[in-house]
């Protein structure tokens, strides 16, 4: 844990080593190679830390902070360091456990840990809530959302999916599949104000003549599961949630949680990190994973900026609607809501 949040104050320069993936007229890079995908994930000794990503069916060595170099491969688990203007070659070995899989590497008479930022099984990132979640849910349903002064638009929500049945829903937070291992709605439904919903089903349409459509896991959220979110997170990780001094977006009804999947399988993309991991993976720009991966991520986001969306800076599945000012921060819950 004490590295976790170590990494936690470096995630926006990691992020920064790394650069916005550009969308292929062509479509999305091929599946990397299975000999080299064991070895694709991040590497850390103390601070300093180490991206091995995949890209053009090769792997290359990013050191946050630093340069990339390529690597070379020279026997099962042994690659070559490519030289560079800071170093000359060198050799780079993988390291395995009893059960087969990579757990670090051994580069330059130094030994890197292979750094575990969440679960690899489509499973929800978790945390230890600092205080019981019972006790959380009861302070924030007494609790009040913060005053505002202004004018406001009157609400409009519209669930989502009546814009257009196809697109797919997996809302967490009516599970416990999610980041607090509790569920927080009595239903799995995805409401936004309506400017913001026509604008993610436009963003739908667009990406089906790709192949591809948009799976929702949240939208509207009342204020009251803002506060025992903010509540129960540890502070080296509040950046991944909101202030509800301020309430969120997501209680404006103007930020929506959204990944990609394939109309031809109807399965989830395979993004490079899962949704509500709380780790650098999550950054929009994160360098790592694999030209896949990041090829994917850049179509979500290209979809979505062009009607008048803006990703959050610490997540790449979130999306803040333009006109999110113009709307109050509400607390009705879904039941509450109505058929609109």
């Amino acid at each position: 844990m004490k590295r976790f949040l170590v990494l936690a104050l470096l995630l926006p320069a990691a992020c920064a080593a790394g650069q916005q993936a550009q969308v292929r007229p062509s479509g999305p890079p091929p599946e990397p190679p299975a000999a080299l995908r064991p070895f694709v994930g991040d590497y850390a000794a103390g601070a300093d830390t180490f991206s091995v990503l995949e890209d053009s069916g090769r792997l290359r060595l990013l050191r946050w902070h630093g340069e990339g170099r390529m690597l070379a491969s020279a026997t099962d688990g042994t690659f070559e360091v490519a030289a560079s203007a800071r170093g000359p070659a060198s050799t780079l070995a993988f390291h395995r456990g009893a059960d087969g899989r990579v757990t670090g590497l051994a580069l330059d008479g130094r030994v890197l840990e292979r750094l575990r930022f969440g679960p690899e099984d489509g499973t929800s990132f978790r945390i230890t809530p600092v205080r019981p979640p019972e006790e959380l849910a009861r302070e924030a349903l007494a609790a009040t959302p913060p005053r505002e002064e202004g004018d406001f638009l009157p609400p409009d929500l519209v669930e989502i999916v009546t814009l257009d049945p196809s697109i797919r829903l997996d809302v967490r937070y009516a599970t416990s599949n999610n980041f607090m291992g509790r569920p927080f709605y009595s239903e799995p439904r995805a409401f936004l104000q309506r400017p913001a919903a026509e604008a993610v089903a436009r963003a739908h349409a667009w990406l089906k003549e790709r192949g591809y459509g948009l799976l929702i896991h949240d939208g509207y959220r009342p204020w009251y599961v803002t506060k025992m979110f903010w509540d129960a997170t540890p502070e080296a990780l509040k950046v991944f949630v909101a202030n509800p001094a301020q309430g969120s977006r997501h209680n404006r009804g103007c930020a929506v949680d959204l990944t990609l999947y394939e109309l031809a399988s109807g399965a989830p993309v395979v993004m490079t990190g899962g949704y509500d991991e709380m780790s650098p993976r999550s950054y929009p720009d994160y360098a790592g994973g694999t030209a896949r991966q990041r090829w994917l991520r850049a179509l979500l986001r290209q979809a979505m900026e062009a009607q008048g969306f803006t990703v959050y800076e610490a997540e790449w599945w979130h999306f803040d609607y333009g006109d999110w000012r113009r709307y109050r921060v509400g607390n009705e819950r879904f039941d509450e809501i109505g058929g609109r």
